[in-house]
């Protein structure tokens, strides 16, 4: 009874001597095994996620510079295309105001040689005309000049001597009319 009162008297928080020495032994054993076998694998696993991660922080990176880049390309590809368009639009405008400055002065220069033709046209006829009128007003002259001179006019020189005076004669009162 007195090793159970004895073992009553103590502290119920301090343990046994061998249970101690027990608990340490199991402890380190424990400890042990872990250092080697299991924090290594730990370790390595950490490790890998690390890389991984940073891995994937850097293939993030080189991503966004990548995609940086290409809009860069992007963007200046965009800016000459726009450069080229104004070019192009710019280059057309000067062809369509060369067209039309050729096609004006085409038109002047039909437009030129149809008032040329038609006033060589109307010099012909105006010719054609007066030699009619000569001929018809010849032949006139040439009837009234016999009836008043009372004489034939049949002879051809003689016709032509009268017409191209009574014309002449015609032309300078004319002239005069019209000073």
């Amino acid at each position: 009874m007195l090793d159970l009162a004895a073992e009553q008297l103590q502290n119920p928080l301090v343990p046994d001597l061998t249970e101690l020495i027990v608990g340490a032994v199991t402890f380190g054993i424990i400890f042990f095994a872990l250092w080697k076998v299991l924090i290594p694998r730990l370790n390595q696993t950490l490790e890998e996620r690390t890389d991984k991660i940073e891995g994937g922080l850097q293939r993030a990176e080189e991503t966004q510079a990548e995609a940086n880049e290409t809009l860069a390309k992007y963007r200046e590809q965009l800016a000459e295309a726009r450069h080229e368009a104004a070019r192009l639009r710019e280059q057309a405008r000067e062809q369509g105001a060369q067209i039309i400055a050729e096609m004006r002065e085409q038109a002047q220069a039909e437009g030129r040689r149809l008032v040329e033709a038609a006033h060589a046209q109307i010099e012909a006829d105006r010719q054609q005309a007066l030699q009619s009128l000569r001929t018809e007003v010849g032949g006139l002259a040439v009837d009234l000049a016999s009836r008043v001179v009372g004489e034939s006019l049949t002879d051809e020189a003689r016709q032509r001597r009268v017409v191209e005076r009574f014309l002449d004669e015609l032309d300078q009162q004319a002239e005069r009319a019209t000073r």
